[in-house]
């Protein structure tokens, strides 16, 4: 039997909730599973306001709006991530300051970052790669230091956190001014496409809901806050239907159980290929100590990009679907030009050899692992 690299796990509610809200009347967006879906957020992990959206590129998107984004406006974030990082402020006209990732781990490093502050830097947007958290006691040091906003990329960082100097542990999203987050597929929690925008920063709740709301006071309106709502900002199509927020009510009533279950895939990946690693010259994920694992993503990083393109056919063979992950966005072929030619080893290191094993519920770990043994 074939193993993919991903299946998205059902938990059995998803269409009992879509079918309620198709029989509610309101399936725009912004009814009961949404509101629902906010408040479990908001109650769950400390962010003061949150908005779904209908991905986490929208979410980033609104970030760069809120943060007010212009023309010639820097804004530093790792070369190792997806492209809608990145999008989300180039559409906004900003320049973008490439960091290199820590040795050690895809994260950017967060003790490379103050040489790239200039006077035209505006934000810092850290990636929490693989649901582990970059270190935000840095980073917020060095925004306040130089009056910088911190968004969180927290695409993969679902119930994951933060332990900072002074021993508290913050739930990855609530720690910067703004937070991304994405329930695609591939997510630990998913509603097919999907995201949020989590607000941390007070000064940003009003504006949020409008340009939420394509720039209207709209939800003021239907709150009896105003008589009437028209264009008052700017803004999009961001806010998801309520069918999407319904089939994520489902996800997230069932959030401790599927979390225990990926920790349980991860620790058997990490129990079977620790001896394996070690003689294959291949590293396992580490964990910074100020960081938990929400089991997002197990990865291997091997020794050379011979050895991960040998390993995925090998793993093929064995119908076993593996992938590696991003290409460094300093060389891609829309940045190439624009970057300013610094050199950043690290991030080319994971290009070049990180290679995602499948991981999702009804995985058999054992079985992948007892394969990837014979290689």
């Amino acid at each position: 039997m074939k193993i993919p690299f991903n299946k998205p796990y059902l938990t059995g509610k998803e269409t009992q909730y879509i079918e309620e809200a198709v029989k509610s009347g309101k399936i725009s967006g912004n009814g009961i599973f949404t509101q629902k879906c906010q408040q479990f957020f908001e109650s769950n992990y400390g962010f003061k306001k949150t908005l779904l959206t209908t991905s986490c590129t929208d979410a980033l998107e609104m970030a760069a709006i809120l943060i007010d984004i212009k023309e010639g406006d820097e804004v530093i974030m790792p070369s190792y991530t997806f492209v809608s990082t990145a999008n989300a402020f180039v559409l906004r006209g900003a320049k973008i300051v490439f960091a290199d990732s820590m040795p050690n781990h895809p994260n950017m490093d967060a003790t490379k970052i103050e040489p790239l502050i200039t006077s035209k830097t505006k934000a810092i947007v850290p990636v929490h790669y693989a649901g582990v958290a970059c270190d935000m006691d840095t980073i917020m040091d060095l925004a306040k230091k130089y009056n910088l906003f911190v968004v969180e990329d927290a695409a993969q960082a679902i119930d994951s956190y933060f332990i900072g100097k002074d021993g508290l542990k913050k739930a990855l999203g609530s720690i910067g001014h703004l937070a991304a987050f994405s329930f695609h597929e591939t997510k630990n929690i998913i509603s097919g496409e999907g995201g949020m925008l989590a607000i941390n920063d007070e000064q940003f709740i009003n504006r949020a809901e409008i340009i939420w709301e394509k720039g209207t006071n709209r939800s003021s309106f239907f709150r009896g806050e105003v008589d009437k709502y028209g264009w008052v900002d700017i803004g999009s199509s961001f806010l998801p239907s309520e069918i999407v927020a319904a089939f994520l009510w489902a996800q997230l009533e069932n959030l401790e159980t599927i979390q225990n279950t990926r920790k349980l895939h991860w620790e058997n990946y990490n129990l079977a290929l620790i001896d394996w690693a070690k003689k294959h010259e291949i590293s396992l994920p580490e964990l910074p100590s100020y960081a938990t694992n929400n089991a997002h993503m197990f990865y291997l990083v091997c020794k050379n990009l011979e050895q991960r393109t040998a390993l995925i056919n090998h793993l093929k063979q064995n119908d076993i679907w593996a992938v590696f992950h991003y290409i460094s966005l300093h060389k891609s072929p829309f940045y190439v030009d624009k970057h300013d030619g610094r050199v950043l080893p690290e991030t080319d290191n994971f290009t070049n050899r990180l290679l995602r094993l499948p991981l999702f519920i009804e995985l058999d770990s054992k079985e992948v692992s007892t394969k990837i043994l014979s290689f």
